[in-house]
């Protein structure tokens, strides 16, 4: 038999006889290696230890701490969750089990519905399972024979499955677990059941329909999630009760920020202090853009559908866009077959505002910013408080320039960016770089020439990016800037967006140089995406305690005694032209009790104010989360927090 050579990743090749197994080759290299195998990758593919080799090719050996040994180990933690059901409540028919971003699920067909009280003792079965290290193996069946076999053992619905594999001319593979279970499956698995690493948990039940389809049956779905060790259980078990603590919608009821309602589906109704909130984080934007050459514009809500087909966005967007028509007969008659559409984006409009008057290189760049407010058709299923929603705006802006200027023009987005975030508290951010989709618009000659400038800006720049393949804006490529939260989730707001063809599509020019007409490269880019989501992402970041500058009520003003009354206005009064969000508490209630209050509204700043604190002209100053007090002259504190609550761009202007 010929021999093959496989190519390790360190560069080392090993001469090994055609159809040595991946297991072999892991015993070869050392016992260690062989004991810690899960899988084996060749060239790129995911296969299993006792799969043959029988060419030349560059293998890994997959281990526990590999990249992707995850969705290995989920996977494999969902038919051991299979095998436990089935085990315990006989009769449960099996579908589809895959491994998730965060875990893994298995749908079931069973009378009885479970509820999370079986959790813990399916659980128990699959440790079981797993100690009992039994084998995994792959056989390949004949199409009759795998529908055969489940239909006599009751499995309808994986011997209709077995049916639709066959019509598509695909192998019927068959992975067993032990000598009495099996399932069908793909692959790969590990090994054995041994090497499941007990780490895993099962989380919730719901409901799915047989293949994702409404019109067939309702399925039980169990969640679980599994991780390669305890810790990292233990650790992401921690971040789901710190994000159920931060949820913003949860939050946003408690701390009396906003609401939303039926009657008005995936829009939000801003309460004082949320629209507070939302007013300080766009002033803040607004004045950061117009410190950079930034323009602010304002353009229409409803723009004729004819706009949105010369752009493009018709063809690919009309599905997710709201449209608008006169109701009555006659204004029908009038307009004729005009369709007027709620815009989902501002481009097209910027472009409009651009090609008003006759445009000179000279006024490139032309940096135009807007908040527009938006409207995009999201399923109900997909909406998420003010995270996902119908209505909302962007911090949106268009930079028109020159081919020559988009390095610059990326440096200075990047750098403001940046800046911004850190001002957010953000300091975590990866940079995506997404490239050329399936369906696009445009030459390919253009998005050459669209990439290029793109990753040469990034060149000189220095950003370090994340190849995010065929996920490009169909009009162009782009950065995805996705920043890490205080618990480490990720959340991807800000974007750049390098377009050739838009320009094209809508006729914008400008005068160059040499006095003939050239198309302007547009720069679409955001860095908060939508305020309502950043909003939400805040509330999550901070838990809904803010730093001072964006707290909505800075400073609660609490007296101690009806003494103190007249002095708490007085100091409300100063503290309120200082700048600084106050609120003042004459109540009768006792100051333990407006503590407690005004600290589960998360009030950064507490003053307590009694007859001596009216005799000496001071206050009790307390923060929120600390038990601990300060007593200040009133002046001292007026001239501390006012520093304390201006906002980062403020400060760096020296404002």
């Amino acid at each position: 038999m010929a021999d093959i050579t496989l190519t390790l990743p360190d560069g080392a090749e090993r001469v090994v006889p055609r159809g040595t197994t991946g297991a072999e080759v892991a015993a070869a290299i050392g016992p260690g290696l062989a004991k810690a195998a899960l899988a084996i990758r060749v060239d790129g593919e995911e296969q299993d230890l006792s799969r043959a080799i029988d060419d030349d090719a560059s293998i890994e050996i997959v281990t526990v701490r590999s990249p992707g040994a995850l969705e290995l180990i989920r996977h494999d933690a969902a038919h051991v969750m299979a095998q436990a059901v089935q085990e315990l409540y006989p009769g449960t028919q099996i579908t589809f089990g895959p491994a998730t971003e965060d875990g893994f699920y298995y749908d079931f067909v069973r009378d009885e519905p479970f509820s999370p009280e079986d959790f813990e003792r399916i659980e128990a079965r699959m440790r079981e399972i797993v100690a009992r290290d039994l084998p995994i193996v792959r056989e390949e069946w004949e199409p009759e024979q795998a529908i055969e076999y489940f239909k006599g053992i009751g499995e309808t619905y994986k011997a209709e499955w077995v049916a639709e594999i066959a019509k598509r001319g695909e192998p019927i593979s068959v992975y067993r677990q032990g000598d009495k279970w099996l399932d069908l499956c793909l692959g790969p698995h590990l090994p054995s059941t041994g090497k499941l690493p007990k780490a895993f948990k099962l989380m919730k039940v719901a409901g799915a329909y047989w293949r994702g389809d409404s019109r067939n049956e309702m399925l039980q779905r169990i969640y679980g999630t599994a991780w390669s060790n305890e810790k990292e259980l233990a650790d992401y078990l921690h971040r789901l009760e710190e994000a159920e603590r931060r949820d913003h919608r949860r939050l946003g009821r408690e701390m009396d920020l906003f609401h939303l309602q039926e009657e008005a589906v995936g829009s939000v109704f801003w309460h004082p202090k949320g629209w507070t909130l939302y007013l300080t984080v766009e002033n803040y934007i607004r004045d950061r853009l117009a410190a950079t050459g930034y323009v602010e514009v304002k353009t229409p809500m409803l723009v004729d559908r004819v706009l949105w087909e010369q752009s493009g966005h018709w063809e690919k967007f009309a599905d997710a866009m709201f449209t608008a028509h006169p109701r009555s007969a006659e204004a029908r008659k009038s307009e004729g077959e005009r369709v007027l559409a709620i815009k989902p984006m501002n481009c097209p409009c910027h472009v409009q505002i651009f090609r008003q008057g006759i445009k000179s290189y000279r006024d490139l760049p032309l940096r135009m910013a807007e908040f527009g407010s938006c409207h995009r058709f999201e399923p109900s299923g997909a909406l998420h408080g003010i995270m996902r929603v119908r209505a909302f705006t962007q911090d949106d802006a268009h930079i028109f320039c020159t081919e020559d200027q988009i390095t610059s023009e990326t440096a200075a987005f990047c750098e403001l960016l940046l800046g911004v975030y850190r001002d957010f508290g953000f300091t975590d951010v990866v940079v995506k770089f997404s490239d050329r989709p399936a369906t696009r618009a445009g030459s390919d000659e253009i998005w050459d020439r669209a990439e290029a400038a793109l990753r040469d800006a990034v060149a000189a720049v220095g950003l370090e990016t994340i190849l995010n393949p065929g996920e490009g804006a169909f009009y162009g490529p782009k950065l995805e800037f996705v920043l890490r939260d205080a618990i480490g989730r990720d959340w991807q707001c800000g974007t750049l967006q390098v377009d050739f063809v838009l320009p094209e599509r809508l006729d914008a020019s400008y005068v160059g140089e040499d006095g003939g007409r050239h198309r302007p490269v547009m720069l679409h880019r955001a860095i908060l995406g939508s305020f309502e989501r950043f909003i939400g992402i805040l509330i999550e970041q901070y838990a809904g305690a803010f730093p001072l500058w964006l707290a909505p009520v800075q400073v609660v003003i609490a007296t101690i005694t009806n003494d103190g009354d007249a002095y708490a206005r007085e100091v409300a009064d100063t503290l309120s032209v200082a700048g600084l969000r106050c609120v003042l508490d004459l109540s009768n209630e006792k100051i333990g009790y407006k503590v407690r209050h005004h600290s589960l509204a998360k009030v950064p700043v507490i003053l307590a104010i009694g007859r001596r604190e009216a005799e000496e002209r001071t206050v009790a100053m307390r923060r929120l989360g600390s038990s601990a007090q300060e007593s200040l002259a009133l002046e001292d504190v007026r001239a501390r927090l006012k520093a304390e609550a201006q906002a980062p761009s403020k400060t760096a202007t020296g404002e």
